[in-house]
């Protein structure tokens, strides 16, 4: 993976995560699938070392609605037969973001930590997001193309069909992030600009609960200038 050099510079580990959840609550609903492309720099380039894939028991009593079954293909049945507990997947991330040179990476980051942070908290031990750095693609994708802002829409955009698909399936959309992320280093040296800058509805704010060592600047779905040039409050 050409053009990652600058991160590398920062972080031995860059672990691109996705998450699929029951809804859009993270403090009211619950992780399905959780899965990571681990990145590390090897022989003078960077390389997938380690994926990681599980989908999540629910708590007593809670079922995946229709309209997440039917988006994601994830039943009761599935998560029933092959779901891993709560407090197995908190154990499987801390081994998988251990470090102090790790950076976080996801499209659309706020939502994904947000899920992640209270599982840990429930299950876990939220502390080992502390001092993690963290990088949103969605923030860089809007800063260098126009709206639409999917993840599919990245995927098109960069010419990547043949390389990644938006399944909304964790374990695609991780690795189309992961392969979104060699694309845009490519085409332009400034990601570590990113990290730790979120972008925010200009109209709406931020959704749920900030992430307090990530900034938050309101970025419309139109720029003339990357976000991280941009100090004034729109």
């Amino acid at each position: 993976m050409a053009g990652l050099e600058t991160l590398f510079a920062r972080y031995e580990k860059l672990v691109v995560f996705d998450t699929e959840t029951t809804g859009l609550s993270p403090n009211r609903d619950e992780i399905i699938e959780f899965s990571a492309a681990i990145l590390e720099y090897q022989a003078e380039r960077a390389v997938v070392t380690r994926e990681y894939d599980n989908l999540v028991a629910l708590s007593p009593g809670r079922l995946v609605p229709p309209k997440i079954q039917a988006l994601t293909g994830i039943t009761n049945r599935d998560l029933q037969e092959r779901g891993i507990p709560k407090a197995q997947l908190c154990q499987d991330v801390a081994e998988l973001i251990a470090g102090e040179r790790t950076l976080l990476l996801a499209y659309n980051a706020h939502f994904d930590l947000s899920f992640l942070f209270y599982t840990l908290m429930r299950n876990g031990n939220a502390a080992i997001l502390k001092g993690k750095d963290k990088l949103d693609l969605l923030t860089v994708y809007r800063d260098r193309r126009d709206y639409p802002h999917k993840l599919n829409d990245a995927i098109t955009a960069y010419g990547l069909e043949d390389q990644a698909v938006n399944s909304h399936r964790a374990v695609d959309d991780a690795r189309a992030a992961a392969v979104l992320l060699e694309a845009m280093a490519a085409e332009r040296d400034d990601l570590d600009r990113y990290v730790d800058l979120f972008g925010s509805s200009p109209k709406y704010g931020v959704s749920g609960r900030r992430i307090a060592s990530v900034e938050y600047r309101p970025q419309p779905y139109q720029r003339v200038r990357p976000l991280y040039e941009v100090t004034e409050t729109l």
